[in-house]
């Protein structure tokens, strides 16, 4: 038997080369295919809109679509599609609380617009300041019965809220008094969303 001093190197050299050819189906394994590849690629979305003024028009068209759908729900009177506010349940009875009874402020603009002229027409024609200082106070008299009546108002229908849906809903971050006043002050054919009911009188339940 011949000594080979080579022989030992040759060994050694090949437990590395079939480790690798081990390995490199291991490596393939992990890799994706093409297929796999490609659905990934599609699956990119930019986080940035490539035209940002034409994507900035488009969320403002769709914005706009959206209040005009709004605003015509609120003028049918279908709460189904009104703003999420109006569709809470103690504005829906504060509106009809408010439709339902006679407001004093509902002609208080008309009738102050009026007064106004009234008393211009009777200041250059009679040149009286008397008349016109005495419908200045009607007006002002006109405005204080106003506030009376939203505050008689506001003290029965807080009192009701609180009974059927709790203090949250006349807290100050529910700007019920706010919302029930204003609608008050408004004359009820330009009240915005529109009366459920076409006349006064139909309360809400307790």
């Amino acid at each position: 038997m011949t000594w080979n001093p080579f022989k030992k190197q040759e060994e050694a050299q090949v437990p590395v080369e079939e480790a690798t050819k081990k390995a490199a189906p291991n490596e393939k394994k992990g890799r994706p295919t093409p297929k796999m590849k490609q659905a990934q690629a599609a699956g990119i979305r930019p986080l940035v809109p490539v035209d940002r003024k034409a994507s900035a028009k488009a969320a403002k068209a769709r914005l706009r679509e959206k209040e005009n759908a709004e605003y015509e729900a609120m003028q049918k009177g279908d709460i189904n599609h009104m703003p999420k506010a109006e569709r809470l349940p103690w504005r829906i009875y504060i509106r009809d609380y408010v439709d339902a009874r006679f407001n004093l402020g509902e002609w208080f603009i008309p009738v102050a617009f009026a007064i106004l002229i009234a008393s211009m027409l009777v200041t250059s024609l009679v040149q009286n300041q008397w008349v016109s200082i005495i419908m200045m106070l009607c007006m002002y008299g006109y405005l204080i019965a106003v506030i009376i009546d939203v505050w008689l108002m506001w003290r029965k229908l807080k009192a009701k809220l609180i009974a059927k849906y709790g203090e949250s809903s006349v807290s100050k971050g529910s700007r019920s008094f706010s919302y029930a006043w204003s609608r008050a002050i408004q004359m009820r054919r330009w009240r915005l969303p529109k009366p459920r009911y076409p006349k006064r009188g139909h309360w809400p339940a307790d």
